[in-house]
């Protein structure tokens, strides 16, 4: 219909329009939707308060979180990853990340989403009327997210804001100061001290993946140990030592989809191969499958730009060999490379082969000294033909963020940093290594400990943060610009550039924030 050949119709329809409004009183404009859910109207049962901690778990499956771009704040800044090409994903890497980078505004945004959710039902769930225990509960997993998500952001950005309680709750948000590193620490422990107080054992079977008290007390253990608060590290670590937890026979099942949720975890990021997409989404339907596997597969098994690993970690692992004289077996897992040689472990022959079974001369025919990543991939049990198979969110296997094995290695080295090559920290040391058949040690030095850190953690988020704290990114990564040689070398860095860019929208919206020093 052509409204221009009435114009009177309209000035009819308009007067209406403003006659009706004009008559409306303030309290019909004043209408409150019933349909509409806001605080005030869902803290109220104990279905909410799981509904809320569910709510609080959910933006770890973000894509901006753990299910991708998390990879390029933490591995691919490390001196293992020699990420390809220059692009936002690896500049991080390179010490040239942006304040305005979408990967340091996703990743930042969605810990505070984590912290946001969890801030709320740490202040509302205590005023519902429901079983102690489970009210308990509930509450120790708002605090075990929160300080969960308050360590990354510390270890990536350091000035941070601390922020405790919902935001309809501070009067002026927009005016939040960056906290001291000194007060998050402070915070982080309080809350974990919180959540293993509260936090049960285990879960019910339907409810395996929830953090529990043995969580909170290894990251506890994890958050003295960056401080260097030994003895407090090894008290918490000394807590879950005693048959909680146990080393897998299989050092590969910590990496499977086939075992998740084991008797060596501490706590996993909860993943599934549902199917679906779904851009930056925290919400059912969407995508929550492993979408990083494509930045760590082999290259033809990826559309992604990827990576390469640096030599001098397979030169790492072959200074030594296992009691049978063959290689390391968590070489196998961790890493595709050119070799001939195989090891016998838990009953099977171990080879370098990637996805469809391929030898490393069968997937580069024409040649090649690359060495490229293994772990996590899982290609030998979901039947994948490369990392992208069944659509963007293909893979369901958990990414592991705290196993026994671990904390062994950290006991180990509160240990040796108050009492040197004690028997006890000698003793954390080779329980890990016997799991891999390697040889039993009599003393050991620190450098024994990274070594054997790099052996069993390489691709587990925790390599680049342990240089951090130790005070070694610039001699080790920076001195080292042949590490970064597929992107850009190191030359970007500048003094402070070991953390992350504050994102520019937060400048941006906040008088009181203050850029990181080196941007």
């Amino acid at each position: 219909m052509n409204y221009q050949k009435n114009p009177i119709r309209i000035v009819l329809t308009m007067l209406a329009i403003l006659t009706f409004t004009v008559s409306c009183s303030e309290d019909n404009l004043n209408q409150v939707n019933p349909n509409a859910v806001t605080p005030a109207s869902f803290w109220k049962t104990a279905e909410d308060a799981r509904k809320g901690v569910f709510g609080a778990y959910s933006p770890f499956t973000n894509i901006w979180y753990y299910t991708r771009f998390e990879i390029f704040t933490s591995d691919y800044r490390d001196d293992v990853i020699n990420g390809f090409n220059t692009s936002e994903r690896t500049a991080v890497g390179y010490f040239s990340g942006t304040s305005d980078s979408n990967a340091t505004f996703w990743v930042w945004s969605a810990m505070y989403q984590c912290i946001t959710r969890a801030n709320e039902v740490i202040f509302h769930v205590p005023n519902i009327e429901m079983d102690a225990t489970e009210r308990d509960n509930i509450l120790g997993e708002g605090y075990f997210i929160r300080a969960f998500n308050y360590f990354n952001l510390l270890n990536s950005w350091l000035n941070v804001p601390l922020i405790t309680l919902p935001i309809t709750e501070i009067e002026e948000p927009n005016l939040i100061n960056q906290a001291p590193p000194a007060d998050v620490w402070a915070q982080i422990e309080s809350d974990l001290e919180n959540a293993a107080q509260f936090l049960p054992e285990s879960w019910s079977s339907n409810y395996v993946g929830r953090a529990t008290s043995g969580a909170a007390l290894g990251l506890l253990g994890k958050v003295y140990l960056y401080q260097g608060k030994y003895a407090e590290a090894k008290d918490a670590f000394s807590k879950i030592m005693g048959g909680q937890y146990q080393l897998m026979e299989d050092y590969a099942d910590n990496f499977t989809e086939a075992a998740e949720n084991n008797a060596e975890s501490l706590f996993e990021i909860q993943l599934i191969a549902d199917g679906n997409g779904g851009w930056g989404a925290d919400r059912p339907g969407r995508g929550k499958g492993a979408a990083y596997q494509p930045d760590l597969a082999p290259a033809g098994f990826t559309n992604q730009n990827g990576m390469r690993v640096n030599e001098w970690v397979l030169d790492l692992f072959m200074d030594e060999r296992t009691v049978n004289g063959e290689l390391d077996p968590r070489l196998f897992t961790t890493l595709f490379f050119d070799t001939d040689e195989t090891t016998s472990y838990q009953g099977k022959e171990l080879s370098s082969k990637t996805y469809q079974g391929k030898t490393y001369a069968e997937a580069f025919p024409n040649g090649s000294d690359f060495i490229f990543a293994n772990k996590y991939l899982d290609w030998e049990f979901n039947g994948h033909t490369n990392s992208l198979d069944g659509g963007w969110h293909g893979a369901g296997n958990n990414l592991r963020m705290l196993r026994y094995a671990d904390v062994l290695l950290m006991f180990a080295e509160a240990e040796f940093m108050q009492n040197g090559s004690s028997a006890a920290a000698v003793d954390a040391v080779n329980q890990v290594r016997a799991r891999a058949d390697m040889p039993a040690f009599t003393t050991i030095t620190m450098q024994d400990i990274e070594d054997e850190r790099i052996k069993e953690l390489t691709f587990e988020r925790t390599r680049y943060f342990d240089l951090l704290r130790w005070g070694r990114v610039v001699e080790r990564i920076v001195n080292n610009p042949a590490l970064k040689s597929e992107s850009a070398g190191t030359g970007a860095y500048k003094p402070g550039r070991e953390y992350i860019a504050i994102p520019q929208n937060e400048i941006d919206g906040n008088p009181n924030f203050k850029q990181n020093p080196g941007y």
